[in-house]
């Protein structure tokens, strides 16, 4: 019975092929919009947590300042000492490695090419801090680091657009004033949400950069590791209070210092753009609901056309809900055609966009089959009041109708 009402519904369906595709359109848009958007913002979530997961997780940003800018109009803060990194290591529980930062700029040449770039000071507790795998060469060793030796590890960006297509292991270029031998090389991490490019960037000794360009021993930034079994809330505080009593910070004066949780900016960011994707779905999905009154519309005026089709099937033994179930598959196939219909241009549209916002594309099969699913279930809700309408119709009446 099933079998043939389907057939029968499928005969109907194709008996007006653009009637039934105008139908189906607000459908096909509905499923095609959410399963879009809905991929497309996991893709973006996916892309955020890569960037930040760049940066490293669990880690602390310590920098001077309020914020990221000076705060306040006054005078600038201080920076941090020296002895400020070595406290942190020694007075802060949860803590597995600190890594000061001097940073500068400086123009980069190598036989008639030349390249602006940031130049990172560091010591060897940043590759602990954030991992950051090296495709060749070697990172410092304690004794280059002692002496401040012109060794330098560089990224990708800067051995592209300085060395072209010579390998830069063991050369030496000039950088500023002073010449640099290539000891090492980054491994590719690309565009990063706050900070560009994470590939420009020529990182050396903490002491070579603070001799030779900063011209002071004053630290700009420390990168604090925080281990996995440890809150980095709990930590948070206790190096507050560390800083705040080194910094002679009392009473209710405001830290002149901000903390920045890459964790924590994460999970913000996650949970906003996931809070977007929903919007944006359900606004999409009023166009499922557009799509559905089109169904009922068109089913009604099918019933008015086959009002002496029902009468003749009532009159020669049908039952109501033989005809109920007829229009109410043919409402549903209606529906699920154009869901999946609908699917079909959301892949494609993925499958275009994806690369324009440079975001990962994958399938997500359950967003797949819940579209489809609603699909189904629009055309049940508002098929059954045309099916019911045609079931409870007068034999007698139906026939006599013109």
């Amino acid at each position: 019975m099933l079998g043939t009402t389907f057939l029968l519904a499928l005969r109907s369906i194709l008996r007006h092929k653009l009637r039934s595709f105008l139908t189906t359109l607000g459908i096909i848009i509905g499923v095609a919009a959410v399963v879009t958007m809905v991929t497309l913002g996991k893709a973006t979530t996916a892309a955020v947590q890569q960037q930040i997961a760049a940066l490293g997780t669990n880690i602390l940003q310590v920098r001077p300042g309020q914020g990221f800018g000076r705060g306040g109009g006054g005078p600038r803060p201080p920076d941090f000492e020296p002895a400020d990194v070595t406290a942190i290591q020694q007075q802060v529980t949860g803590v597995t490695a600190v890594a000061p930062q001097a940073q500068s700029t400086a123009t980069a040449i190598y036989e008639g090419a030349n390249w602006s770039t940031t130049i990172n000071g560091t010591t060897s507790a940043y590759f602990v801090v954030q991992p950051w795998p090296l495709t060749a060469g070697r990172l410092f060793t304690p004794a280059e680091e002692g002496a401040g030796k012109a060794v330098c590890i560089i990224g990708s960006t800067v051995a592209k657009n300085l060395f072209r297509n010579v390998e830069p292991i063991g050369k030496r270029f000039r950088i500023g004033d002073i010449s640099c031998d290539v000891i090492g090389l980054l491994s590719t991490r690309g565009q990063a949400g706050f900070g560009g490019d994470q590939d420009d960037v020529v990182i050396m000794p903490l002491k070579t950069v603070q001799r030779r360009f900063t011209g002071s021993t004053d630290v700009r930034m420390i990168l604090v590791g925080v281990d996995q079994a440890y809150s980095t809330a709990q930590v948070t505080s206790t190096l507050t209070d560390l800083l705040r009593d080194r910094r002679h910070l009392t009473g209710g004066k405001p830290d002149d210092f901000n903390i920045f949780d890459t964790k924590q900016i994460s999970d913000t960011l996650t949970s906003t753009t996931t809070m977007l994707t929903q919007i944006v779905a359900a606004v999409a999905g009023i166009s499922l609901v557009v799509g559905g009154i089109g169904i009922m519309n068109i089913m009604l005026v099918s019933v008015t056309e086959r009002t002496r089709e029902i009468g003749i099937r009532l009159a020669i033994g049908a039952v109501a809900s033989e005809v109920l179930m007829q229009f109410l598959v043919e409402a549903v196939v209606l529906s699920c055609l154009g869901g999946v219909i609908g699917l079909l241009i959301a892949q494609l549209v993925i499958g275009v966009l994806t690369p324009v916002m440079q975001v990962p594309w994958t399938f997500d099969p359950q967003i797949n089959a819940f579209a489809f699913l609603i699909s189904g279930v629009i055309g049940v809700v508002f098929g059954y009041f045309p099916a019911r309408r045609a079931a409870s119709l007068n034999p007698i009446d139906a026939l006599r109708h013109e």
